[in-house]
């Protein structure tokens, strides 16, 4: 406590200042009305422990053991009497107990079971109901709240989309990269349609990234009303290219609005493909890869991982590619939980009416797209000097370019011993 006066410590109210000596039993009074306003009274103590839900026998121990009030049984019945509280009369009318509930319904309530309602109702509303009516209620305004509280399910989120283009989802894929082969893939959420699914020498360029998305919009003549990707700065040069083209629009995700950051976990739609890519194609380049690294033919240098590329990154796109059109024509189950529909991915991204979706994305002309020229510094397999030196190896060794994974391989290990790797 200080002095209002001259600002003197006090370390305690007292009656006058000991450095000025103003007169200060005013703050004396203040803190007396102080300490009578927060300490609550026996009544308080009372009402608050029964609306709480606590029997009489606690309610007494309580008293006892934390406020130091001893009370009989007897005068604790008379004094809840005299305050009118009581469990078993004066219910609260069913129109106040039904608003409640209506209330609480609205927000985190909605997940409360009846039991847990209806210690709400008492603690919150003090209110004076039976469980047996709040049930009642319950199934009454809540029916299908009940039911899936009844099935004892986890109860997650729902992926939900309008229609094809109203949100891509782009992302990279890094299991390769320790071998030089960088993913970078986007699909469609409404009909899970992959839109592209490129590999090189860099998935963290923001040019590629760009080139990319401005190929993939270029092929179709359409942006999305949204676009979907992780905090990473490959994805700037695409952001800010996606944000100026739709900055003309005037819907609600026009503008700045039309691209949304977020981690990549919660990136669901092209995060769950990613799993499915591992197990039907990229499960086999990796152990293809490690295969040749237990072999002591790849060490992870610079030159090792430009050759990986020079050779491998033509027919890797081949299979992915096929992985591609695969995906895309194959046909996706129903799902009880899901409210995307099911089917061909090819045939719901460009048939939206046949599954009552409508496509949302918004044309675009070459003439906008060619305002943006995006440049990448990477080359084929990520050095330009060691481009022409393989090139050079495979004219003088007669080398034709490979087709399959198993010529890559035989390729591979003659230029790696040719270049005394």
């Amino acid at each position: 406590m200080f002095c209002p006066f001259c600002g003197h410590d006090l370390g305690t109210v007292q009656a006058f200042c000991g450095s000025c000596g103003k007169n200060l039993q005013f703050l004396t009074e203040a803190e007396d009305d102080r300490s009578a306003l927060d300490s609550p009274t026996e009544e308080d103590l009372i009402r608050n422990y029964f609306e709480d839900g606590y029997s009489h026998d606690e309610i007494l121990d309580f008293l006892a053991t934390v406020h130091s009030v001893k009370m009989s049984l007897r005068s604790l019945k008379r004094k809840l009497k005299s305050m009118s509280l009581s469990r078993k009369k004066n219910y609260s009318s069913p129109a106040t107990v039904h608003a409640a509930i209506q209330k609480e319904l609205k927000g985190p309530g909605q997940l409360h079971g009846y039991r847990s309602m209806w210690q709400t109702l008492r603690q919150k509303y003090s209110l004076t109901v039976r469980r047996d009516d709040v049930m009642a209620l319950m199934r009454q305004v809540d029916p299908s709240g009940v039911q899936l509280r009844a099935s004892q399910r986890f109860v997650r989120r729902v992926y939900s989309s309008l229609g094809p283009n109203y949100t891509w989802h782009v992302d990279g894929y890094d299991k390769l990269k320790p071998y030089g082969l960088a993913i970078s893939g986007c699909i469609d959420g409404y009909s899970r349609k992959v839109l592209w699914l490129v590999c090189g020498a860099s998935n963290n360029d923001p040019g590629v990234i760009a080139q990319n998305y401005i190929r993939c919009v270029s092929e179709g003549g359409v942006i999305p009303m949204r676009l979907r990707t992780d905090c990473g700065t490959e994805n700037g040069t695409m952001a800010a290219i996606q944000c100026t083209l739709r900055s003309p629009y005037t819907d609600v995700f026009a503008g700045a609005a039309s691209h949304m950051y977020g981690t990549s976990m919660a990136n669901q739609r092209i995060e769950s493909w990613w799993s499915y890519f591992r197990k039907q194609r990229s499960q086999f380049w990796m152990d293809l890869m490690s295969d040749l690294r237990e072999r002591h033919l790849f060490n992870g240098s610079h030159e090792h991982t430009c050759l990986v590329r020079f050779v491998f990154l033509g027919v890797l796109q081949g299979d992915l590619d096929e992985c591609r059109r695969k995906w895309n024509t194959h046909t996706i189950r129903p799902v009880r939980l899901s409210r995307c529909p099911s089917g061909k991915p090819d045939v719901i991204y460009n048939l939206p009416h046949r599954f009552g979706g409508t496509d949302c994305g918004f044309p675009v002309s070459q003439e906008e797209l060619g305002q943006f020229a995006v440049e990448s510094t990477y080359s084929l397999c990520g050095d330009a000097q060691l481009q022409a030196y393989f090139e050079d190896l495979q004219r003088q060794s007669g080398l034709v370019q490979p087709l399959t994974w198993e010529s890559c391989v035989e390729s591979y290990i003659r230029l790696k011993n040719m270049a005394e790797m």
